[in-house]
């Protein structure tokens, strides 16, 4: 089938039957970074039991700050030694006019890796094929079990086993004839 090594997407109509779904998913040996929830409203982080998630995100903005000083600081330094204009005996590398251009490389550093580290931490742009219904959007819950390869019916199981309404991409289930769904499609 097309879905063992892609996702399978349960729907659920209660919170609680998300969180016994992910329970079983648990039980049947599959980690915390191969499930994902999708909503329409927004719930508080660990509602459904799942742990809270560990982010680095206040990691870039130093970083970027450091990356612009150094940029800032290499490009007054370089430009007043490639350009050395001596006024009234002052020295070449004055401070003072350089605490500008320093400022702003900090600051446009900062914003700039800040930016990069939302779009990496928030694991955008995201390319990879997750199934989606409709009814999400109507108020459902879904719950996409990723990497299912040779593990899919057991995803199926678990899911349907905390009460999934439905199971997408659309799989035979145990007492229907495999034949009679691929006549369907």
């Amino acid at each position: 089938m097309a879905d063992e090594r892609g996702a399978v997407l349960g729907l659920f109509e209660r919170p609680e039957q998300v969180a016994e779904a992910l329970d079983r998913l648990r039980a049947a040996g599959f980690g915390e970074h191969e499930v994902e929830i999708l909503s329409g409203s927004p719930y508080p982080e660990g509602a459904f039991g799942e742990p809270p998630v560990r982010h680095k995100l206040y990691v870039f903005p130093f970083v970027g700050a450091a990356c612009g000083f150094a940029v800032g600081l290499l490009l007054t330094i370089g430009t007043q030694l490639s350009f050395p204009l001596v006024t009234g005996g002052k020295p070449v590398l004055s401070i003072p006019p350089m605490i500008n251009v320093l400022y702003e490389g900090t600051m446009l550093g900062a914003i700039i890796f800040t930016f990069l580290g939302v779009l990496f931490e928030s694991r955008l742009p995201d390319f990879r094929p997750t199934p989606y219904d409709p009814r999400i959007s109507e108020g459902y819950l879904g719950v996409v079990v990723r990497r299912t390869a040779g593990h899919a019916a057991e995803a199926r199981a678990a899911l349907r086993a905390a009460g999934a309404l439905d199971l997408l991409p659309h799989a035979p289930a145990p007492e229907e004839e495999p034949y009679a769904v691929a006549a369907q499609h």
